[in-house]
């Protein structure tokens, strides 16, 4: 019996009428199922609200007592207002050391506060809210007509303009996570102008999805990214970044969430959410073109970027160490500051940090 014979034969094949309605109901519901996901996927983002969170406060209002601002300049806006805390001498020597402390994505500058006290031992510590993290601005498309402030190179230019702002010429640059990877864009952009790096579980190997840009500008997409800014913004990846989150207390929380008593934050994250979606992080490239002093750090816990990336990254750099600290999760700054601080004095005394053996967080 051939294919030809079989595909005849009384009774098979979808030349019967009753077969051929079965399979023409079939293809419509399966249609109709398609369409409306089609729909769904088309139309479902429009059902989040573009309105900002009602019932928020000027950036002033949520301020705390350490709290500081400046306007800086930038092309298209009428200047970006930044938060910022500091510490030591103010009248310091003009070469008196600088440290400019920048945070981690969803972060701000409070993640810096237990170590404020050291660096200012050191000399003058500046942290500062990158936007639109923390305090600082919460810019939306109506806020500028010229470049996008939340492009990589924005901010780049808006680290050297707090710079100018505060009258620093050079400072030694540290970054933890996406703010290492700020630290070491600035340094290959204005080398003149960064002294040393300390790069704290810098983001580098650890890739998350980008598009071309005309795909993320989609009215979906940027719906979509509004929701997620919205969810990232509740301080959900500050238990992941902690080894141990029972280390947190709930003033530590609360200054986690401080950007959401300020009116608008949501569509500024919103905004810096979408425009990361075509912004690649490329300087894994460049590595081999810094030639500052750099001391890297990572916890043995951190779960966002593993040590083995830190290593990496100490490994294509020209002048590098590397200290890996026991007990500790992807902010030791905050969470074992003690072993983070000690490793730190040996490097800037030109030793190496492992010599001064960090001990786990008690």
């Amino acid at each position: 019996m051939n294919i030809e014979r079989l595909a005849a034969a009384p009774g098979v094949g979808p030349g019967v009428p009753g077969v051929r309605i079965m399979l023409r109901r079939i293809f419509w519901i399966l249609g109709i199922i398609l369409g409306l996901a089609l729909g769904a996927a088309l139309l479902g983002p429009f059902l989040i609200s573009t309105q900002s969170l009602a019932g928020r406060e000027p950036a002033s209002a949520a301020a705390t007592p350490q709290s500081r601002f400046v306007e800086i300049p930038f092309p298209g806006t009428q200047g970006i207002k930044l938060h910022y805390l500091m510490a030591g001498p103010e009248n310091s020597p003009a070469d008196a050391p600088v440290f400019i402390l920048l945070h981690g994505f969803t972060f701000n500058a409070f993640t810096w506060r237990p170590n404020l006290d050291f660096f200012a031992r050191q000399g003058r510590v500046f942290a500062f809210d990158q936007i639109p993290y923390g305090l600082s601005a919460k810019l939306t498309p109506t806020d500028w007509d010229g470049p996008n402030p939340y492009a990589k190179e924005a901010a780049i230019a808006q680290l050297f303009a707090f710079m100018d702002a505060l009258g620093i010429e050079r400072a030694t640059l540290v970054g933890n996570s996406s703010g290492g990877t700020l630290a070491m864009e600035a340094a290959l952009a204005r080398p003149e102008r960064v002294e040393r790096l300390i790069l704290v579980a810098p983001w580098v190997y650890a890739q998350r999805p980008t598009m071309p840009a005309a795909v993320a500008e989609l009215p979906q997409l940027r719906r979509i990214s509004l929701l997620i800014g919205r969810k990232l913004g509740e301080g959900g990846l500050l238990d992941y970044s902690y080894a141990d989150p029972g280390r947190l207390d709930e003033e530590r929380r609360s200054l986690m969430k401080i950007h959401t008593r300020v009116a608008n934050w949501d569509l500024a994250w919103g905004e810096l959410l979408n425009r990361s979606l075509s912004s690649p992080v490329t300087v894994s490239a460049r590595l081999d073109q810094i030639t500052q002093p750099v001391l890297l750090l990572s916890g043995d816990q951190d779960k966002l970027v593993p040590v083995a990336d830190t290593r990496k990254v100490a490994e294509r750099l020209p002048n590098a160490t590397l200290a890996v600290l026991p007990g500790c999760g992807h902010v030791p700054q905050e969470e074992c500051p003690g072993p983070f601080e000690q490793a730190i004095t040996g490097w800037l005394r030109g030793s190496d940090p492992d010599a001064a053996s960090p001990k786990p967080p008690g």
